[in-house]
Parts: structure tokens; sequence; C-alpha cells
């Protein structure tokens, strides 16, 4: 695991759509595993400016969302389908027809939990996966004790979570879905390189738990110590309760791999 410390929230979602982006050049036809929320705004925000200013190509790209809600339409604002289409897949070249989320309405939600399994088999697997953190520890919808080895399946939400997202539904948690469904802690485990973005004070407890804290379902990210190839971009506000700041800004300035990052103002950051 890396841990790479930004100085604010811009500067993090940046290095994240940076990393997105080095995937995508490197093979034009990059399986992508995306995620939404407010930290990934300005993380697809980059990206748009990526594509419209520098030509960033997703036209052969494919992606995968972790999760979507269980019965909103796709056309419905709160749905995470339209949230992809209005900050990203609508603003770029993605061929629609390659972007894939699971199908909340489906009356059959197992079946469709394996469809969606069995579609990024089908596909060989996701390169790079892109994830938030719950302020339960959770990994898409991967609530306390998730399984580490789960699949993709439906679950119910959490009190917390409900009441937490409840704000997107205008602060009345009865408007907001109390099930989805979500890529399991197994599945996101597959990928072959994960980005998780973090910012905010809010976020501190839970990434120190995560990063330095024991290997828990209970906090279903902290399988991701497990992951040969994981790299957790935090601000520094999100980055204050990590006891190892120091270690981390050091392998950053010394590590060849980040070379072409460090050009970049205020760059700080690291490796566990």
């Amino acid at each position: 695991m890396e841990v790479v410390i930004r100085p604010d929230e811009e500067s993090a979602a940046c290095l994240a759509a940076q990393l997105v982006a080095r995937q995508v050049r490197l093979r034009a036809d990059s399986v992508l595993g995306l995620a939404t929320g407010r930290t990934m705004e300005r993380v697809y925000a980059e990206l748009v400016r990526l594509h419209r200013e520098e030509g960033l190509d997703f036209s052969l790209c494919s992606t995968f969302n972790l999760d979507e809600y269980v019965g909103l339409a796709p056309t419905d604002p709160h749905s995470y389908r339209y949230y992809m289409n209005e900050h990203l897949f609508k603003r770029v070249d993605i061929d629609l027809r390659n972007t894939h989320l699971p199908h909340g309405m489906e009356s059959d939600l197992k079946a469709e939990c394996s469809r969606y399994e069995g579609l990024i088999r089908t596909v060989g697997g996701i390169d790079l996966q892109l994830l938030g953190i719950g302020e339960t520890g959770h990994i898409g919808f991967n609530e306390p004790l998730s399984a580490l080895r789960s699949r993709t399946r439906d679950k119910s939400l959490t009190p917390d979570t409900i009441a937490i997202n409840s704000t997107l539904f205008g602060n009345e948690p009865h408007r907001m879905p109390s099930r989805a469904i979500t890529m399991g802690v197994g599945t996101i485990l597959d990928a072959r390189e994960i980005v998780l973005l973090a910012t905010g004070a809010k976020k501190a407890a839970i990434i120190a738990k995560a990063v330095e804290g024991h290997v828990t379902s209970m906090v279903t990210a902290s399988a991701l110590q497990l992951h040969p190839a994981c790299k957790v971009i935090v601000d520094e506000a999100a980055a204050g309760e990590l006891k190892a700041k120091d270690y981390y800004r050091w392998i950053f300035e010394n590590e060849p791999d980040w070379a072409p990052y460090r050009d970049t103002p205020h760059s700080s950051g690291a490796t566990t």
C-alpha cells in the first residue's frame, strides 16, 4: 500500500485523476472501476478537462461502477447512473454502451449480481479501480462485517449510511433506498490497481484505521492492505491521524515512480 499526502482536496483529486489518465494512456482499451460521491466530482472534472484540453481519449475504454441503489431507475437524479452520466460519461468520448452499472430495478437481484460479476470477468477484469471510503470504513456498500472475500451482491444499508447519504435526498432518510447492489470486497481486490481517495477531517480517523490498523471486516477498507498495488491519496486534513506521515512523505520524495508527480506545487506523500 502506498500513501500520498497532498496539501488540499483539489490537489489530492487531481493526483487521483492523473493516475486514472496514466492508465488510459498506457492502454487505450482500459477497463476502469469507478465510484461516485462528492469526493469524486473533482476527479471527474479533472478528467473532463484532460479530455478537452489534452486529448485524453476514452473512446475504447470500458467502465464498471462499484454500486447502485436498489429501486431507482437510471433516469432518477439520485441514481448513480444519472450521476455518472452527468459528471463524466456525457462529457467525454466514451461509448455509453461500454459503461456499466448494476441494474437496481431488476426483479431478480441475485441474478443481476451474478450477471454483473460475470460481465467483469468476460472483459478480463478491472485494470484500475477508483474508490472512496465511507465514515464507517466501507468501500462500495460493503458495510461493516462484510466478508473480505465477498462478491457482487445486494446489501441492506446501515442506519449510519442512510443518515449520511440522505443529505442527497433532501435530508429525508425515508426517501433514500435502504438497499443497494455493490461489488464485493473480493471483487474490488481483484482489480490490478486500486486508487482510494479520501479528503477532509471527517475521514481522518477511519483512514488511520484502514491504513495503519488491523485488517478486519469491521473496516472493509482495511482489506486494501492486502492488495499489491493500492495507492491511498489523502489531503492534509484526512491524513491528520496517521502515525507515519513523515515516512510517507520521505518515500514520496525519494521513490522513482513518483518522480513525474513531484514537480506539481505542494507535493507531499508516500508508502506502507
